[in-house]
Formats: C-alpha cells, sequence, structure tokens
C-alpha cells in the first residue's frame, strides 16, 4: 500500500504509549499522509492536542460535539474521507467499544461511521492483553474484518515484562505498507459456498452430528465477498456471525442442504462446498423422546444422497470445488474423491492434526486439480487459507480460458 496521498485517521487512546503515536503521526505525514487525528479524552492526558496538529498539520479532533466546519458534520465527514483508521495505542476498553458497538465518543462514533479497514495496534499491560474478555472482544473484531497489528513482548511501563508493548512506528508503518489493496478478480462472478455440519435428527431431544464448526466454509464465503463476489452461503448449524456482503441461507439436515443447493446451483459461476455434510441418517425418526431402556440400543441408518457427487455430474458451466477431511492417505483419497465426483479441484487436510481441521483457527490445506497439480498450502489463519484457495481457482479458472 502507497501510503502517499492516503487519508489516514489516527485513532489515539489513553495509555502512556500515546507518546509513540507522536513519532507515527510524523513518519505518515512525511511519507505523504493526510493524517487526522482523533483523541479521547484519556489520551489528552497524556500527549496534548497540540502536539498532534503541530505534526499532522490538521486540527486534532477530541469532542463530539466540538465541529469545526459548520458545513460538515465532523464524525461523519472524517468517516467518509479516510481511506484507512489506524488506531494506535488501543487500550482494552476501546477495543471492548468496538466489540459492543459503543460510540460514546468522537473516536468510537467515527470509527462506527467508518467503511475504511481498520487497523488495531493494542498495548496495555500482559495480564490485560491475556484476559479472557479483552480476547474475546479480539476475536469478534477479527470476525468483523478489523486487522491487527500484534504488540511486542518486552518490558512494559508498568513493570512488566511479557506481551503488550505498542509496535514500533516503523514497523506499524511497514505493515500498512506491505498490506495489498484488495483483490477483485471475482467482480461479476456468482460464488456459492456451503459450509458447518448437519444435523440428522432421532428424535425430538437427540441428533447425529459432527465436530465442523463451520470456519473454514465461513472464511471462504468472507473472501469471495471481499474479492467482489456475489456470495451465497448454505450453512449447516453455527453460532458464527454472516459476513458481511453474504447471503446466508440456514439449513439443519443433509436433504435441506442438497434442496437448497440445488435450488441456486445452475446460476452459479464457482461452488465450493466446505460443509461436513452426514453421511448416514437414522431410517426412522420418533414424534417423542426415546426414553432409556435396558440392554443396547441400536438405530438403522441409511444413506443420505451425497450432494457433491450430485453436482459433479450436473455440472456444466461451474467450477466445482470440494473439500475432504481425511485422517490418513489425505492425498490419495482427495485424488479419488477428484476423479469419482467429477470436481474441478479439491482441498484435502487431516483432521486431528494439531492446528488444522475442525474447530481450529487455522488450517493447512492441499490443493488438488484435475490437472494434476499438488499445491500444499502450509499453516495459516483460515481466513489467510481461504484466499489463498481463492488464487488457486482464480488462476485455474484463467487457464481454462486459454
Amino acid at each position: 500500500m502507497n501510503l502517499a496521498g492516503k487519508t489516514i485517521c489516527l485513532g489515539v487512546s489513553g495509555g502512556i504509549a500515546a507518546y509513540k503515536a507522536c513519532a507515527l503521526t510524523s513518519k505518515l505525514t512525511q511519507r505523504g499522509a493526510d493524517v487526522h487525528v482523533i483523541m479521547t479524552k484519556h489520551a489528552a492526558e497524556f500527549v496534548t492536542p497540540l502536539t498532534f496538529q503541530a505534526l499532522s498539520r490538521n486540527p486534532v479532533y477530541t469532542d463530539t460535539f466540538d465541529e469545526k466546519h459548520p458545513e460538515k458534520i465532523a464524525h461523519i465527514d472524517l468517516a467518509d474521507k479516510a481511506d484507512l483508521f489506524l488506531l494506535a495505542p488501543t487500550t482494552a476498553n476501546l477495543i471492548g467499544k468496538l466489540a459492543a458497538g459503543i460510540a460514546d465518543d468522537m473516536l468510537t462514533t467515527t470509527l462506527l461511521a467508518t467503511e475504511a479497514p481498520v487497523y488495531i495496534a493494542p498495548a496495555m499491560n500482559v495480564h490485560m492483553y491475556a484476559h479472557p474478555a479483552v480476547i474475546r472482544n479480539m476475536q469478534q473484531l477479527d470476525d468483523w474484518g478489523y486487522h491487527f497489528i500484534e504488540p511486542e513482548a518486552g518490558y512494559l511501563a508498568c513493570g512488566y515484562v511479557g506481551k503488550g508493548r505498542l509496535e514500533e512506528p516503523e514497523s506499524i508503518i511497514r505493515i500498512l505498507e506491505e498490506r495489498t489493496e484488495p483483490k477483485r478478480d471475482l467482480e461479476g462472478k456468482k460464488v456459492l459456498v456451503t459450509a458447518g455440519p448437519t444435523q440428522e435428527t432421532i428424535d425430538p431431544v437427540r441428533f447425529f452430528t459432527n465436530h465442523s464448526s463451520g470456519k473454514m466454509g465461513y472464511a471462504v464465503a468472507e473472501a469471495a465477498a471481499k474479492r467482489g463476489a456475489d456470495v451465497t452461503l448454505v450453512s449447516g448449524p453455527s453460532q458464527l456471525a454472516t459476513p458481511l456482503g453474504v447471503k446466508r441461507i440456514d439449513i439443519t439436515s443433509a436433504q435441506e442442504m442438497l434442496d437448497q443447493v440445488l435450488s441456486v446451483y445452475d446460476q452459479q459461476d464457482i461452488v465450493i462446498k466446505a460443509a461436513a455434510v452426514a453421511d448416514y441418517r437414522p431410517v426412522q425418526t420418533f414424534d417423542s423422546k426415546v426414553k432409556k431402556q435396558d440392554g443396547n440400543l441400536s438405530i438403522e441408518m441409511e444413506r443420505t444422497t451425497d450432494i457433491l457427487l450430485t453436482l459433479g455430474q450436473r455440472k456444466q458451466h461451474q467450477f466445482l470445488v470440494g473439500f475432504a477431511a481425511e485422517t490418513n492417505d489425505a492425498v490419495a483419497y482427495g485424488i479419488g474423491k477428484l476423479e469419482r465426483k467429477h470436481l474441478d479441484a479439491i482441498c484435502v487436510n487431516t483432521v486431528g492434526k494439531t492446528g488444522a481441521g475442525f474447530q481450529s483457527d487455522t488450517n493447512e490445506v492441499i490443493y488438488l486439480n484435475r490437472e494434476g497439480k499438488e499445491q500444499h498450502l502450509p499453516s495459516d489463519t483460515k481466513k489467510q487459507i481461504a484466499h489463498r484457495i481463492l488464487d488457486e481457482i482464480v488462476q485455474d479458472m484463467e487457464a481454462d480460458r486459454k
């Protein structure tokens, strides 16, 4: 990212690391950025607004009701014209407010109104950074698409040694410059993604399911939407938030997923089936709870319709991608499914491996295509893996057109 000419809103919250924000403002300005500083009331206890005004050569905002230009509403004007938002330092308090949607000062009000990418550089005591509430709030913001610039480990102002020190200004700027502009290589494409588990009912209180969290499929749907696609997400039961810009259809059973997928399949350009669909369901279901009894209980199971095979048999113009979670011989089983189900590509991984598979926030995938490509995507966050998978799909589709 070339920072020259970019309008950057720098949010400074109340921590001792606010002094580093002065150097950050100066360096951003030197690189040609138009820097507008918004300070919280507590930030002004550490550094005066006048300091940031001198360094940025712009007015500094501290009060929602201090309208410096009568013809504009300040927090809306800043929110609209920002190319990016940078929060440095970011306190646990500010992170909590953002995660809760609180807008009670100039900074948080502007943040809720902006559609610009937001980069968060936390700075706090090591124990605060590790607190479950802070971790939960950061995870929520990450799910919403906020970008984190992790703090350093080292000597903290409070006297502790550990993770929580604001990243140095030079490193923050380097991270911003290394971030590429979002790809829009799926503009005009319709993408269908399936995600999560299915549930096969036994009685009103019991069902068969699996360990899928839906995280990988949701990450793929989010990544595709960010790259300009018109995304439909057919999801099994999941507590995950619907990614921005994604149409979500909730289902419960394998049959419901099949019905919903087939209803939109013909209109799709790319179909990525990341859901973990039940292979079997009970032959008989019960309207009332099955009571406990002496001895064993046997439940007869029948096959569900193989959704991926059905899609492969009906495939016309769609680029069809499957997922295969295996416990051993992942590549061999993946190639078999690729051929047997008439897929264009398949993503395989070994479940149970540390940092990969169900429930994990990270994954490790091997991308196989019908031309014999075997591309290993090393361990990374599922959001990054999602983009790597889409890179491979776009590359394969471009090759098909040649």
